[in-house]
């Protein structure tokens, strides 16, 4: 589909006009940012979508609990002779236990009709009982699949808050890029100023005849390789928007680009900790047994468990048995009898039981797998965990650093700036100090977005959730 190019307006003050508003730099705060994706974004809506699916199959396994009306009725006319005309009604009520209530009427009649389906002129009426005292008491197919429905329910929404996470995770690293080259094309934007207003300034020297022709030509490769810098970062700014606009959406799924005067928070490092529901990446009150894929994990064995439970009941031999009260008039106490009834008994169990054993067995390994996969994610998530912590105190003390470094090479740069302006010093001199405090600068944005990145990553193994 071809992108909508819309006015991504973040703040509106009803004081200030349209016009003159939306001529302004607006800064689009990671917060608001991230606040976009999460209520826009299609991958999340997508997820929301799973959780109703999921709902949805809870519905249905609660319907095998439904009341159930049965209707039977045939009914053979040949030659002008009702052979039979057979009708018969069942209400059943399932129960959590395997037992069923029920209660039917029969009215049946004809010439050939079966002597077994003879019933009083006014029909038959019975309630009665149906209970599996051997196998499917304590639980059946239908209690199995109700309580497998539940846990799917409660591992789908774990399913959603980590692909939501994940995605949100993706999208901060998208602003962590477009912050970076903002940045580096501010930078570029700065000393192609300076370069330019020194190259002039030898320029006018030369022609004064107080600097050497050669000084205005090495002046004017910085000049030039500067502007060659400024259009590699222009380059890689634009490439970068482009890829945060991936992330950005409004309602009714319409894409978002964003326009040239929205621009990144520079006090990211001071805001993302508050952002991400992080403190120096320790989350208050936090137990790894909460974290959603741990709690996948448990919900993948506890379903695990109802299957073997299901399979281990069928080892049971098969014996139901059902009892009703039959009576012509349901209405009229003194036509009740405890002599008049049906009753019936079903019983059947395999010889060998072999697929039930190996079923069993099958059960059984397929538990230890997951119990294995559990075990192992909780290590894995440990350590990567403690990791990030001690690679998060890494780049901290590297910030530390390259601030330092980077104020002493601007030191220096001034320092051979005082020099040059008194004709102590040269343009290649005066170069070299900008070149290395430029190359030092780059390092240190390289050490800030590292860190950013380490912090993003702990929001993400830890699975954290933003406040709605």
């Amino acid at each position: 589909m071809k992108r909508e190019v819309i006015l991504f307006i973040l703040l509106i003050y009803s004081s200030l006009n349209f016009a003159s508003d939306s001529l302004r730099v607006r800064v689009l705060t990671f917060n608001e940012y991230l606040g976009y994706v999460k209520q826009f974004h299609p991958i999340v809506r997508q997820a929301g979508l799973q959780v109703n699916m999921a709902q949805y199959k809870l519905m249905k396994s609660r319907g095998a609990f439904d009341p159930k009306i049965e209707v039977d009725y045939e009914k053979k006319n040949f030659k002008s002779t009702e052979y039979y005309d057979i009708l018969n009604g069942t209400f059943k009520i399932p129960t959590w236990f395997g037992i069923e209530l029920k209660a039917g009427f029969e009215q049946n009649e004809g010439t050939y009709l079966n002597p077994q389906y003879t019933v009083p002129e006014k029909g038959l009426y019975s309630a009665g009982i149906s209970i599996p005292l051997g196998q499917g008491l304590f639980i059946n197919e239908r209690m199995a699949s109700l309580k497998q429905a539940r846990l799917f329910l409660s591992l789908t929404e774990s399913e959603r808050m980590l692909l939501v996470n994940e995605v949100l995770y993706e999208a901060a690293l998208a602003y962590f890029d477009w912050y970076a080259a903002f940045s580096e094309l501010n930078m570029f934007r700065e000393y192609l100023n300076n370069t330019s207003i020194r190259y002039e300034g030898i320029k006018q020297q030369v022609l004064q005849g107080d600097k050497a022709a050669i000084d205005s030509v090495e002046a004017g490769i910085a000049m030039k390789n500067r502007k060659l810098s400024l259009e590699k970062a222009r380059i890689r700014y634009v490439k970068k928007t482009m890829e945060l606009s991936n992330y950005l959406w409004m309602e009714g799924n319409i894409p978002v680009e964003l326009q040239d005067n929205i621009v990144p928070d520079e006090d990211l490092l001071l805001n993302i900790d508050k952002t991400l529901n992080i403190n120096n990446g320790l989350v208050p009150d936090y137990t790894l047994s909460e974290h959603p894929k741990i709690k996948m994990l448990q919900y993948k064995v506890e379903t695990l468990k109802v299957d073997r439970r299901l399979k281990a009941e069928k080892l049971k031999p098969r014996l139901d048995v059902n009892y009703n009260f039959i009576t012509a008039g349901p209405l009229n106490a003194q036509d009740f009898n405890t002599d008049d009834y049906k009753a019936g008994l079903n019983f059947s169990i395999p010889l060998l039981l072999r697929k039930e054993r190996g079923d069993v067995k099958l059960a059984n390994t397929k538990i230890k797998d997951a119990e294995l996969d559990f075990s192992l994610e909780m290590l894995r998530l440990d350590n990567k965990i403690e990791s990030l912590f001690l690679e998060q105190d890494s780049y901290e003390n590297q910030l530390d650093l390259m601030r330092t470094i980077v104020s002493d090479y601007d030191t220096m740069l001034q320092g051979e700036y005082r020099k040059f302006n008194l004709g102590e010093s040269s343009v290649f001199l005066v170069n070299s100090r900008e070149n290395s405090l430029i190359e030092a600068r780059l390092k240190e944005l390289d050490v800030r977005v590292g860190l950013l990145s380490v912090k993003a990553s702990l929001f993400n193994v830890l699975a954290i959730q933003l406040n709605e």
